[in-house]
């Protein structure tokens, strides 16, 4: 029973679903774009891809809970910290997390068709970590950003795991943090990895949930970077499976 019901999924994802995302995330992408160049990035960079993102988890038939969303106020700007199971991560962040944000994304994104000139239209910031000009026009493009009220959402560990534990952390996205000043949320994301590990494209109905942990705020100096960065790990750990947190 269980291989015709998964069987009966990957004829559904490849010959339904799949094609239905690609219209949908082309009609986002040009509805984003245009929408941010006409004025207001702050509202078409949000909306369009946070319906966008709710709609591919219910398209493909995955189920998303959010744990500890009383841990943080809509009004505030907020640096969230985020572990990175797999591409679900995204979708399940930008469509349930209910908070206005920019993405801190890599470079080489950019460059994805339709998809990488919308982010570029709606704002969000792109990491390129190749020189020290441009970590400086990074975190020049991140304070112009936040300036404005905005927040921001950053994967430390830099990619994807391999295995669904999590890998170690890179300074970089605490040290950015600790420039911005504002208080830093580390969420945790379970069970992207089973919706659709980075090896396959193949997906799995499953249960992604979200836990929002409470902030952690700057002190009149500012954030000791290697303190937050083991704080923010523990605190992701803290709901993950143990064989998940390392």
């Amino acid at each position: 029973m269980k291989k015709i019901t998964k069987a009966l999924y990957f004829v559904y994802q490849w010959l339904i679903a799949g094609p239905i995302f690609v219209v949908v995330t082309f009609l986002t992408a040009i509805v984003t774009a245009i929408g941010s160049l006409t004025g207001n990035k702050d509202f078409w960079g949000y909306y369009p891809p946070h319906y966008w993102a709710r709609f591919t988890c219910i398209l493909f038939l995955m189920r998303v809970k959010v744990y500890g969303r009383e841990n943080i106020d809509k009004k505030t700007s907020y640096v969230f910290v985020a572990n990175h199971q797999g591409a679900y991560d995204i979708w399940s962040i930008y469509g349930y997390l209910n908070h206005n944000f920019k993405w801190l994304m890599k470079k080489e994104l950019e460059k994805i068709a339709m998809v990488g000139w919308a982010c570029k239209c709606a704002g969000q910031v792109f990491v390129d970590d190749s020189t020290i000009g441009g970590i400086k026009e990074t975190i020049a493009e991140a304070e112009q950003t936040l300036r404005h009220g905005m927040s921001l959402v950053i994967f430390p560990e830099g990619s994807r795991s391999w295995d669904g534990k999590m890998i170690p952390f890179k300074r970089g996205a605490f040290m950015l943090a600790g420039e911005f000043k504002l208080p830093v949320v580390p969420v945790t994301v379970d069970g992207s990895f089973q919706a659709m590990p980075r090896s396959t494209y193949n997906m799995t109905p499953t249960t992604i949930r979200i836990t929002i942990h409470k902030p952690i705020y700057p002190g009149e100096r500012g954030f000791n970077t290697k303190l937050l960065m083991a704080q923010c790990r523990e605190a992701i750990s803290s709901a993950l499976p143990p064989e998940e947190r390392d």
